[in-house]
């Protein structure tokens, strides 16, 4: 702690005398930086904020100067942050100028005034004294700490018993989220204050959706509170949060520090365990896919309990960049609801396997870490294969639509012409048949008209030229002209079925889509 001009004031060796304001003032509380002398007229441009002036008074005239000087004078020092103003009488002055102690009444700077037999080095080193005391006493401080703390570390939870000794420490609320954004409860005597944990929960949230190892600070109902990713870049294992701390000096922030590479530590030393399992839980889904659903069962139970009961629904879903957070999510999601939910890799894919009523979750999940699904329809265990390609239809799908989630049951029902009839196929539509439906307006010719024509007589040349009243190399030339603005081959069956399809998705109605 610094040293204040109480603290001054109560030294006896010093003979200071308080003469504004009063000695119950809480400016007389505020901390003193260093202290500096100085009789120029405007010392500012030297001196730190936080700072105690000591002068004698030079700059003065020794009658008493005009009101407006001694205002300026104390406004300036006022201006830049100065804590105090010590001046030093039977030196120059006799007395203290009364134009300088009203000036200081007014505008609140605290006034000392110092005898002559007390002289500004003794105060300048009583500062330096203090200063260095407690900067010894910090240092010591921090050392005993970061024995505590490495202490704790070699327990059997070493994890919350860093936590919990960085808490005692700092005399603070730490919070601990996973790499899903969950709050890890741990038996702290400082519980986060119930009105700040959505705030927080939303900064933790947008820290590991970044990705990235980052700092923050959060002012929430007037308190300060700290955010530290914990993990690698693009691998985040975590997020811890402090909050109700005194401002973090270099001690604090050295404790900190050792907490934070702790804690990392203590969370990649998981990560070789985490894809050991990670690899378990793919073999035994391997497992049942051939048909070894016993097999498959034992290991299961083995490790993460029972899988779910039938019949399940399938997702493969396609992680995003960070895949490593959603599959963390994932973990946790399968320790949540052990028995209705499990997951594996496959390839750069992961494989849900869940309870109908688990299955929004798992959609849940998957939607808030930026996954593209798709699901199969409710299978038994035998029919695995089948849902597996199911759900991988889907997914296919879903990347083509540019959907997040997309169910066979859509696929089945309506074969690929009914999964168009969706307002989001719509814009997919339009597109493609714009450039023809400008061409027409400018050119004021009918070759849309003419290309659903065509399509809806299976693109028989006669029946078409005949229908429109057309030579059939005009009709010719016109589906020509169309594909070259298209960008399409109508020459050939997959650009057809494409333009097709479009069509009957705008629904034609006498020769003309609406528009």
């Amino acid at each position: 702690m610094l040293p204040t001009i109480n603290s001054l004031l109560h030294n006896k060796a010093l003979n200071l005398r308080l003469v504004v304001p009063e000695p119950d003032s809480k400016a007389l509380d505020s901390p003193v930086t260093w202290v500096h002398s100085s009789d120029l007229d405007d010392p500012t441009p030297f001196l730190d904020p936080g700072q105690l002036l000591l002068t004698d008074g030079t700059q003065f005239p020794i009658s008493d100067g005009s009101p407006e000087a001694y205002g300026d004078y104390v406004r300036r020092l006022v201006e830049h942050g100065i804590q105090g103003l010590g001046f030093a009488t039977q030196v120059i002055h006799g007395v203290l100028p009364e134009g300088l102690r009203a000036a200081c009444r007014e505008q609140g700077l605290p006034l000392l005034e110092v005898p002559d037999r007390t002289p500004f080095i003794a105060i300048i080193r009583s500062v330096a004294d203090w200063l260095a005391k407690e900067q010894n006493a910090r240092s010591e401080w921090s050392l005993q700490a970061q024995r505590a703390i490495a202490r704790a570390a070699l327990r059997p939870d070493g994890l919350r018993s860093i936590l919990a000794e960085l808490e005692r420490q700092l005399q603070c609320w730490v919070a601990l989220f996973d790499a899903a954004g969950n709050h890890i409860l741990m038996p702290n005597s400082r519980p986060v204050p119930s009105a700040l944990m959505p705030a927080v929960e939303a900064a933790v949230l947008r820290a590991l959706d970044q990705g990235a190892r980052s700092v923050a600070q959060l002012n929430v109902e007037d308190q300060q509170i700290t955010l530290q990713t914990l993990g690698r870049r693009h691998n985040l294992r975590g997020v811890l949060a402090l909050g109700a701390i005194e401002p973090l000096d270099p001690a604090r922030t050295d404790i900190i520090n050792s907490v934070i590479a702790l804690a990392s530590l203590a969370l990649e030393q998981t990560r070789t365990l985490d894809t050991a399992r990670r690899h378990l839980r793919s073999g035994v889904f391997e497992q049942m896919l051939s048909g070894n659903t016993d097999v498959a069962e034992r290991t299961a139970g083995q490790v993460w309990g029972k899988l779910p009961s039938e019949p399940v629904i399938v997702t493969v879903a396609q992680p995003p960049r960070q895949g490593q957070n959603l599959l963390e999510a994932l973990e946790l999601l399968s320790d949540d609801h052990r028995g209705a939910v499990f997951y594996a890799q496959r390839g750069e894919n992961v494989v849900v396997l869940a309870n109908p009523a688990h299955q929004q979750k798992v959609e849940a999940v998957l939607g808030r870490y930026g996954a593209t699904a798709g699901t199969s329809a409710q299978t038994a265990f035998a029919g695995l294969p089948q849902g597996l390609k199911e759900a991988e239809r889907s997914l296919a799908r879903a990347n083509q639509l540019s959907r997040q989630v997309v169910a066979f049951a859509e696929v089945a029902e309506g074969g690929m012409l009914g999964l168009l009839q969706r307002q989001e196929a719509e814009s997919v539509a339009r597109r493609l048949i714009e450039p023809l439906l400008r061409h027409d307006d400018a050119e004021q010719s009918q070759l849309l008209p003419t290309v659903a024509a065509w399509l809806a007589n299976n693109c028989v040349w006669d029946r078409t030229a005949r229908q429109l009243g057309v030579h059939r190399h005009t009709l010719r030339n016109r589906i020509d002209a169309a594909g070259g603005i298209l960008g399409l081959n109508l020459d050939g069956l997959r650009d057809r079925l494409e333009l097709y399809t479009a069509l009957e998705f705008l629904d034609m109605a006498e020769g003309s889509p609406e528009r």
